[in-house]
């Protein structure tokens, strides 16, 4: 039942504490919770059916019409809530949320779909980046998103904006270098995002079981990782430059399997 009577004053209530722990990324504080905030996040994560634990409205606004009459609502005073948000002009309303548990299973897709299309995210530490990807993993059909070692996570703030909610549909899962690799023996082929002396992209057969892996901003894809690839692939670029931006080329290959995909 919604619980929105009194407005907490106090920036030690314990419901607030978990809200910062959670911003904060800190998952044994806040309890293994996610924090959302903004109108649009709260409308995509009901949307996708995520189940929120509490939803934090400032004083100066009302609750959103959206929000569940089963859900825990606190009220919190303005100066409380600017405390907690991570955004310079907050909106009024945030979020404690239950994250979904994925598997790789979901990731490599139902047996009666079509073959999967996996993107993995081999040390990226952009947040913008990672979130740009998943949400063009939606976007493009892919069917999941793998974050290795070193990797932000998909749950970080910016991320989360940048995904524009995607993040709550898109399985996301962790694996290790070995998991990956064991991809391979599931009909998966690993292709390696690289800068240059690749395979041009629209030559590439993307319409077969493959994930594609893009590397840490900086320095591209280690070592370790070419090294289980079976293929490399490069976005052919007439233009004076290095390499493209890590979202931008994963966003563009992506596309280009879509559309391989879609032709088929």
């Amino acid at each position: 039942m919604n619980m929105d009577f009194n407005v907490v004053t106090s920036r030690a209530n314990a419901r607030v504490k978990q809200l910062r722990a959670a911003f904060a990324g800190q998952a044994r504080l806040s309890g293994g919770m996610v924090a959302i905030e903004g109108d649009h996040l709260l409308e995509e994560a009901l949307r996708s059916g995520m189940v929120l634990k509490t939803v934090f409205v400032s004083e100066r606004r009302s609750v959103p019409g959206i929000v569940p009459r089963s859900v825990e609502v606190l009220r919190l005073a303005q100066d409380v809530f600017q405390s907690v948000v991570e955004t310079q002009s907050p909106q009024g309303v945030a979020a404690l949320l239950v994250p979904p548990v994925r598997t790789l299973e979901a990731v490599l897709g139902a047996a009666s779909e079509a073959a999967p299309l996996i993107l993995i995210a081999c040390g990226l530490q952009d947040p913008g980046n990672l979130g740009t990807l998943v949400r063009s993993a939606e976007a493009f059909g892919a069917t999941g998103v793998i974050t290795t070692p070193g990797t932000v996570s998909a749950w970080n703030q910016k991320a989360l904006r940048a995904s524009v909610g995607s993040v709550f549909r898109m399985p996301v899962v962790s694996a290790t270098l070995d998991e990956v690799a064991g991809l391979r023996a599931r009909g998966v082929r690993l292709l390696a995002a690289v800068g240059a002396e690749g395979d041009a992209a629209q030559g590439v057969d993307f319409a077969r079981a493959c994930a594609l892996m893009i590397g840490n901003e900086g320095q591209g894809l280690a070592a370790e990782w070419l090294e289980i690839a079976d293929g490399q692939v490069t976005i052919p670029c007439p233009g004076p430059v290095e390499s493209l931006n890590a979202g931008v080329a994963g966003s563009l290959l992506l596309y280009e399997a879509s559309r391989q995909r879609t032709r088929v």
